[in-house]
């Protein structure tokens, strides 16, 4: 494990050099969390024009003479710099993590910038640095690359000791887990995980990191590469020469076609598994898909209710779609898009759907925002869709952004929440976007906060309950995960 008690802005037990406090002038020197607030971590782009040159080899790591390779459309300015995704479908630029906390009305109190020696995100991955704390409230954990800032293309890199030569974004990065306390201090744990993508989640539990992510970047379907996607299970400071232990394996040959009767034909290795949402409620793991075209967009349980897995018993854990949750195809037009999870009791279960990331449907996706579920006789159903105040499919300015790309919101990512004791839900959002830019993952987005009485289930009445704005990402920022800080106890459990 490296780096045990780094603190940032300032502070006596400084022992790294760090990034300066970007974008946070207005607020105070960090000096640990305060139990009760709120977390958003925050990335900032800090490429110049010289980060990438028109005309050189996209992706970076291909020759120039191979059929992989295309030349670089754009320079390194943001934000036109993510044009050059057309030309390279793994282009990211990495960039340095910041962790703000929040009052829950919305009010910043400081910001702890992570030392960018020790992890940064990439900058476009919309799925990356969920936030989200351990069931004992006392560690906040996500995940990152221990890579330099401004690197191209790291989150579709291999990882160290699972190295696929098919993959055209051949640089070798670990993926890594951060563990931080109320002090603010920090570990992190370099894995094997998901090589040839990103890791977008983890949970500290019974000492184990519950981790979620997709691996695969190449042509091919190496072993090692697939078993390293999906779910992992990993131990904290174990040697990065240790890989993690994919915890089950799902397949959408468990589930029949309702046009057939009969169960679907098998995918690509591995992308099944291709999960990004995560949470613990009652002792029980649960995980969303809800990108790529292979296997089904929805909420699955992760095991056994009540029991986490364990290295003896992760490699046969049954990974289950929730009864009544859809069994569409992702590859469907009317496949839904679920992302983050809060469980309200053990009957009530919210799901954000980010939207489908098309212009013509942001404004009328009746499943876009915030989904409210409930479970009859064993079997989810879903009540209504909050939507109310998200203005989908509207687009808003950002300061010093070019007019012709404004984004829209096109629904809600990572979320948080908080049972009150009126008998209502308090959900904290993080939004996605629509927009004409080049990667919509590098478009400032918003944190939102809606509350809805966790006993209704009258859509007419669910209507009236109107999201507010508490925060914006400015010009070059985007905001990823929300959660309590780290000493915040808690009987719900925080789902990202």
């Amino acid at each position: 494990m490296r780096a045990k008690n780094i603190h940032s802005c300032g502070t006596a037990l400084l022992t790294l050099v760090v990034v300066s406090c970007l974008s946070a002038a207005d607020a105070p020197p960090f000096e640990g969390f305060l139990p009760g607030n709120l977390v958003v971590s925050r990335s900032v782009y800090t490429g110049t024009a010289s980060t990438v040159t028109v005309g050189q080899p996209l992706p970076p790591n291909c020759p120039a003479t191979a059929t992989c390779s295309k030349p670089a459309t754009n320079d390194g300015t943001y934000p036109n710099v993510f044009n050059n995704a057309a030309a390279d479908g793994s282009f990211g630029v990495t960039s340095p993590i910041f962790l703000d906390q929040l009052t829950p009305e919305g009010t910043r109190i400081n910001t702890m910038p992570v030392p960018t020696n020790l992890l940064v995100t990439s900058f476009s991955s919309k799925s990356e640095i969920a936030l989200n704390l351990s069931p004992d409230g006392q560690v906040l954990t996500f995940m990152g690359y221990p890579a330099p800032v401004n690197t191209l293309d790291v989150s579709n890199s291999n990882t160290p000791g699972v190295i696929d030569p098919t993959n055209p974004a051949s640089g070798v990065y670990y993926r890594a887990v951060a563990q931080v306390y109320a002090s603010g201090g920090i570990e992190i744990t370099d894995t094997n995980g998901y090589s040839g993508n990103n890791g977008r989640a983890a949970i500290l539990a019974d000492g184990y990191f519950y981790m979620a992510g997709n691996s695969n970047n190449g042509g091919g379907t190496p072993a090692n590469v697939v078993a390293s996607a999906g779910v992992q299970l990993a131990v904290p400071g174990q040697d990065p020469g240790t890989a993690p232990v994919e915890i089950g394996n799902f397949s959408i040959t468990q589930v029949n076609d309702p046009s057939t009767g009969k169960p679907y034909a098998a995918d690509k290795l591995g992308k099944d598994n291709n999960f990004r949402g995560l949470t613990i409620f009652n002792n029980t793991l649960y995980t969303t898909k809800g990108s790529g075209s292979n296997g089904i967009n929805t909420v699955y349980q992760v095991g056994f209710s009540g029991a986490l897995p364990a290295l003896g018993t992760a490699p046969g854990t049954p990974i289950t779609v929730l009864p009544g949750f859809p069994t569409t195809l992702a590859k469907n037009a009317d496949a839904a898009n679920p992302f983050g999870l809060f469980f309200a009791n053990e009957d009530t279960l919210y799901v954000s759907d980010e939207g489908d990331g098309t212009t013509t449907n942001a404004a009328t996706s009746k499943i876009a925002g915030l989904q409210k579920w409930v479970r009859v006789n064993g079997v989810w159903n879903r009540a209504y869709v909050l939507q109310n105040g998200l203005n989908l499919g509207q687009q808003y300015s950002v300061p010093n952004y070019p007019t012709a790309l404004n984004p829209a919101t096109d629904g809600l990512r990572n979320i948080t929440g908080r049972v009150n004791g009126d008998g209502t839900v308090t959900i904290w959002a993080i939004t996605s976007t629509i927009s004409a830019s080049g990667d919509q993952g590098a478009d400032p987005n918003m944190l939102v906060s809606v509350t809805d009485d966790v006993a209704n289930t009258d859509p007419s009445i669910a209507a009236y309950e109107p999201f507010t704005t508490l925060m914006s990402a400015g010009f070059g920022e985007v905001l990823r995960g929300v959660s309590f800080t780290p000493g915040t106890h808690t009987t719900h459990h925080h789902a990202r």
